[in-house]
């Protein structure tokens, strides 16, 4: 929902326009509208273009029934109230608590997470072959998009801080599954782009204010590595 539709909900004369299109029988153009909330034309022109632009209204011409000029008419667009709160962190730790109760949580977690993270990074053509340099900085720019935060190590290559989680509250709660799908996502992203490195272990908290991810050189040679099919089951 953004923000626009956000405030929508706490406009009371927008909120009531958009009550009364849901409430009536059939369609209905600003004049109607306006004596029917005892408001002015303009004030209610107003407040329809607005939910016609947030997509809540629909706006349709109907063809004059005799002489005249078209109709225009308003009604609620048709389908759940997509207004309201989302609760999604409810969802992700009821989800999060069912796993962390099945035997073999942590490896689910990070395959998972290979599978996301060869989805998510930044794509490279089937013949290139990634430098380390490359590498890092397409690893970096995943994790950035995704809210980590990364940064190098000083004088330590095979390590990167995370100084940002954006799952935190549940970290905090579920380590012990989510930190291995966090990592299964750095070991797919490297994977997928065929890294001569590779992310081999990942500490939660390891420092008051950073998680450590541990880096080393890639057990296969780019050279000699098949390269993964891309996997594809992200939904919409």
């Amino acid at each position: 929902m953004t923000e626009n539709a956000r405030d929508d909900r706490t406009n009371p004369r927008r909120a009531a326009v958009l009550e009364a299109l849901r409430a009536s029988d059939e369609a209905l153009g600003v004049t109607e509208l306006a004596e029917l909330l005892g408001i002015h034309p303009n004030t209610a022109r107003f407040h329809l273009d607005a939910l016609v632009a947030q997509g809540l209204v629909d706006r349709r011409i109907e063809d004059p029934s005799g002489r005249g000029r078209p109709r225009t008419v308003h009604a609620p667009h048709p389908g759940m109230d997509r207004g309201g709160q989302r609760r999604y962190q409810l969802l992700a730790k009821i989800l999060l608590s069912q796993l962390a109760g099945s035997p073999g949580a942590d490896a689910t977690a990070e395959a998972a997470g290979r599978n996301w993270g060869g989805y998510l990074v930044e794509q490279v053509p089937p013949s290139h072959q990634t430098g380390e340099a490359e590498a890092r900085q397409r690893l970096n720019a995943m994790m950035t998009d995704l809210g980590f935060a990364p940064e190098p190590v000083r004088d330590a290559d095979d390590r990167i801080r995370l100084r940002h989680c954006p799952f935190l509250e549940l970290a905090e709660e579920y380590s012990a599954t989510l930190c291995p799908l966090h990592l299964g996502l750095m070991q797919g992203a490297l994977t997928e782009i065929h890294a001569p490195i590779a992310a081999t272990r990942l500490e939660p908290f390891a420092e008051p204010d950073a998680c450590l991810v541990h880096l080393s050189p890639a057990a296969h040679s780019p050279a000699t590595t098949p390269r993964p099919r891309q996997r594809r089951t992200r939904s919409t």
